[in-house]
C-alpha cells in the first residue's frame, strides 16, 4: 500500500563525484545535497523502548535534527509515559522513561506515510517491531531518504533482500542497528582473529541466558486494545487477531509472527563472528529446541541451539537458553577458539587465553603466547552507530553496517527459525538465497502480506 507521493517515480539524477574521498553516489532530484556542517534533518518511525535509545543516541549529535516522530500509540507518540495502560505497567524499564529535550518539539504522526511525505527530511530511523522493517525501509528508500534501521533486518529472508535492492536503485545511505561494527574494539578482534594470531578458528560460540521460569512473559486473554492505540496498524501485513497485552508493547519479541528471541539477541552475536572470522554465510545448519519449562503465552522455544557449519571449515553455536540464566561462557559474550588460543569477548574488552599442546602433540609444538586483553574507549556504541549514519549521509559513502552486512547476518538468524519450524538439517546457497534440500523449508523464506499491505 502506497501513499500518492510512492506511486510517483522519483527521477534520478546522474552519478554525483563530488563527495567526500570520491564516494560516487547518486541523488534524488529534490534531495538535499549536505555539507559537512549542515544539520541533516531526522524522522523517527517507532518511539518506544528501543526508538527512544535510538533517538536519545541522535540526540547527543550536534547536527541532528528530529523533526518528526511517529508512533502507533499515542502515550509513545506524545512522551507521557505516565499515561500507558495499566496492563502495560509490569514491564518496568521497557516502557520508556522519557524522550530527548527537544530543542524544538517535533511535529507527530499516526501513519509513517505522512512522515515519507514531507520532502524536508534527510533520513528516517525506523526502530518499529520486526514485522514492518521491510515496508517502511522499502517506502523510505523510494520517497529519496537515508535510513537508519533496527536489527533485525527483516523477518523473512526475502524481505532483506528486496531491502537490499532497494537501498541500491536509490543509492541510499542505510545503517542497520548492529552497533559493535561501530566498535573499534571489536574491529581490533577482526584483524587480530584474520591475523591468524590464534589460529585456525574451528568453533565459535554466543548464547542468550535468562531464566523466565515458571511464568515468562504471562498469560493474558484477548481483549479490548488500550485508548489511543491503533491496533490494526500495529498488525500491518501480518494477519487479523484481537489484541492481546501479552503482544504490544515490547512482548511481540516471543511471538514467531512479529520476531524472535533468535533474531533480537543472536544476529548481534552472528554479525560479530561472521565479522571476525570473514564469513557471509553458512553452508548448513541445524536446530534443536522447544517450550521445555516455561509456561506463558509464547510461540518460540524458551530453550533452543542451532549449530552452523561455514565455508571456511568451522562450526558457530548459538543458544537461547531462557529457562536457566547462568553464564554459559566462562566470561564474555562471544568464545571464538582457534588451534592457537580462544578469545573471550564483550562489548567492552577481550582477552586472548593461550592453548597448549596434547593429544600426541607435544606441549613444546604450541608456540608461546602470552595472554593478552584489550580494552575498550568506545563509549556509547549507539551513540558511535549514529554518528557514522549521519557521516555518511552527507559523504555518502558506505556505512559501518551497510544493508548488505545487516541483511546476510540477519539471515543466520532467520535460517535458525527456519530450521526449527522444520526440524531439519538445511543446506544453503548464498549465492541463490536458497534451501538446496528441503523445499518445504524454501516456503518459510517469504510470506504473503495481509491486505492492503503489498511487497514493495
Amino acid at each position: 500500500m502506497k501513499s500518492p507521493s510512492h506511486r510517483r517515480d522519483f527521477a534520478k539524477s546522474t552519478l554525483s563525484a563530488a563527495v567526500a574521498g570520491g564516494v560516487m553516489a547518486g541523488v534524488s532530484q529534490g534531495q538535499r545535497v549536505l555539507g559537512a556542517n549542515e544539520r541533516v534533518r531526522v524522522g523517527c518511525i517507532g518511539v518506544g523502548n528501543r526508538g527512544c535509545q535510538v533517538l536519545q543516541a541522535f540526540a547527543a549529535q550536534q547536527d541532528a535534527e528530529v523533526v518528526a516522530l511517529c508512533d502507533v500509540y499515542e502515550p509513545y507518540l506524545k512522551g507521557t509515559y505516565d499515561q500507558v495502560d495499566p496492563r502495560f505497567k509490569s514491564l518496568f524499564e521497557r516502557i520508556p522513561a522519557r524522550q530527548p529535550k527537544w530543542e524544538r518539539p517535533p511535529a507527530s504522526y499516526k501513519d509513517f506515510r505522512e512522515v515519507l511525505d514531507r520532502k524536508d527530511i534527510d533520513a528516517v530511523i525506523v526502530a518499529t517491531p520486526d514485522h514492518w522493517h521491510a515496508i517502511q525501509m522499502v517506502m523510505a528508500c523510494d520517497a529519496g531518504k537515508d535510513v537508519y534501521v533496527e536489527k533485525p533486518l527483516s523477518i523473512a529472508i526475502s524481505e532483506g533482500r528486496r531491502m537490499v535492492e532497494a537501498a541500491r536503485r536509490n543509492h541510499r545511505v542505510v545503517q542497520v542497528g548492529l552497533h559493535r561494527r561501530s566498535s573499534r574494539l571489536y574491529a581490533k578482534l577482526a584483524e587480530v582473529v584474520q591475523s591468524g594470531k590464534i589460529g585456525k578458528v574451528t568453533v565459535a560460540r554466543a548464547f542468550r541466558t535468562c531464566n523466565m521460569d515458571p511464568d515468562g512473559i504471562g498469560n493474558a486473554p484477548d481483549s479490548a486494545p488500550p485508548e489511543g492505540l491503533d491496533w490494526e496498524m500495529w498488525l500491518g501485513p501480518r494477519p487479523e487477531r484481537p489484541f492481546n497485552p501479552n503482544i504490544m508493547p515490547y512482548k511481540f519479541r516471543w511471538w514467531h509472527l512479529y520476531s524472535s528471541q533468535v533474531a533480537n539477541w543472536g544476529v548481534h552475536y552472528f554479525d560479530a563472528i561472521r565479522w571476525a572470522v570473514g564469513e557471509q554465510a553458512p553452508t548448513s545448519l541445524s536446530a534443536h529446541g522447544g517450550v521445555f519449562a516455561v509456561r506463558d503465552s509464547r510461540t518460540i522455544p524458551d530453550t533452543a541451539e542451532i549449530t552452523f557449519e561455514l565455508p571456511s571449515g568451522m562450526l558457530m553455536t548459538f543458544g537461547i537458553y531462557e529457562a536457566s540464566g547462568i553464564p554459559a561462557l566462562p566470561r564474555g559474550e562471544v568464545e571464538i577458539r582457534g588451534t592457537l588460543g580462544t578469545i573471550y569477548a564483550d562489548e567492552k574488552s577481550f582477552e586472548i587465553v593461550a592453548d597448549r599442546g596434547g593429544g600426541f602433540q607435544g606441549r613444546e609444538r604450541k608456540p608461546k603466547m602470552k595472554p593478552l586483553t584489550f580494552r575498550s574507549d568506545d563509549g556509547s556504541l549507539d551513540q558511535q552507530h549514529a554518528r557514522n549514519f549521519l557521516d555518511c549521509v552527507k559523504s555518502r559513502a558506505k556505512p559501518n553496517c551497510d544493508v548488505e552486512d545487516g541483511h546476510r547476518s540477519t539471515t543466520f538468524a532467520l535460517l535458525a527459525n527456519i530450521a526449527l519450524a522444520t526440524k531439519s538439517r538445511l543446506d544453503w546457497d548464498a549465492k541463490s538465497e536458497r534451501i538446496t534440500n528441503n523445499e518445504q523449508a524454501n516456503e518459510l523464506l517469504d510470506y504473503t502480506y495481509r491486505k492492503p499491505w503489498t511487497h514493495v
